[in-house]
């Protein structure tokens, strides 16, 4: 996938924003706020994704994750997470921007509990009336390469197809399908769940995705920190290995060692 790297800048690009690390990190499921805050710290990103509906926006008194992260480090990406339904998405990504986020959304939809799979006609919706209002729309999806160019047309900052269901930790399922997005799409294409270790991150980058988007995989792990960090090393150096261009595959061996001794 060399010639989808060729096609990118050393930033990925968002609309209006810009960023060095292509590496996006949630801030659920940690132990702690503090573990929290010390593995986004290791995890070298510069977005961090916030439920909007799990942070308490109203009583500030009481201890809350925001209060472990620096504003002036990390971009907020608030996310619908939760929502089963284009109204209630919509309502939740208005009430983050309304919060002084920003006009950054991550659009989730979902269609159901056991799954959490995305819902594609809801998700649809919602993103059409959201670029409408003006957000900056990320759109996680299935990957399934018609409704994510369905979702590019309807004005979606970014396609965010899922490697593997969410939280499952089973890295990209169907690399194929990611492909086929990859090579219709034009708008940024980032690897959003599914991802378990650090081998996921290298493959997605390795493919040509602008980037990954992870929180089960860190936060759930024995050693948080040391994992944020190996995620982050792998998207740099799945990054570095898909502008390198890798050699083709061959069924027999070619030796090493020229033919002749110079």
């Amino acid at each position: 996938m060399a010639e989808q790297c060729a096609k990118q800048d050393d930033k990925v690009k968002l609309g209006k924003y810009e960023f060095s690390s292509r590496l996006f990190v949630g801030t659920g499921k940690y132990a702690t706020f503090p573990l929290m805050a010390e593995a986004l710290e290791a995890s070298g990103c510069e977005v961090v994704t916030v439920a909007v509906r799990r942070v308490n926006l109203t009583d500030r008194s009481k201890e809350s994750l925001l209060d472990y992260v620096d504003r002036k480090k990390y971009t907020i990406l608030p996310n619908t997470a939760g929502c089963f339904n284009a109204e209630e998405a919509i309502r939740t990504a208005r009430l983050g921007r309304e919060a002084g986020f920003s006009d950054l959304v991550k659009l989730e939809v979902l269609g159901d509990q056991k799954t959490l799979m995305p819902d594609p006609i809801d998700t649809l919706k919602a993103c059409e009336t959201l670029v409408k209002e003006g957000f900056t729309v990320l759109v996680y999806t299935s990957d399934d390469p018609i409704v994510a160019r369905r979702l590019q047309d309807a004005g979606a900052t970014s396609v965010m197809p899922a490697g593997a269901p969410i939280g499952s930790g089973q890295g990209i399922l169907n690399r194929n399908n990611i492909r086929i997005i990859l090579e219709q799409l034009t708008v940024p294409v980032i690897v959003d769940a599914g991802v378990g270790t650090a081998s996921d991150v290298a493959v997605a980058m390795e493919m040509g995705c602008q980037g990954v988007l992870l929180n089960t995989g860190i936060a759930h792990a024995k050693d948080p920190v040391k994992m944020a960090r190996a995620m982050k090393l792998a998207c740099e150096s799945g990054r570095l290995a898909c502008l390198a261009g890798r050699i083709p595959k061959k069924l027999y061996a070619t030796a090493s060692s020229p033919d002749k001794d110079f």
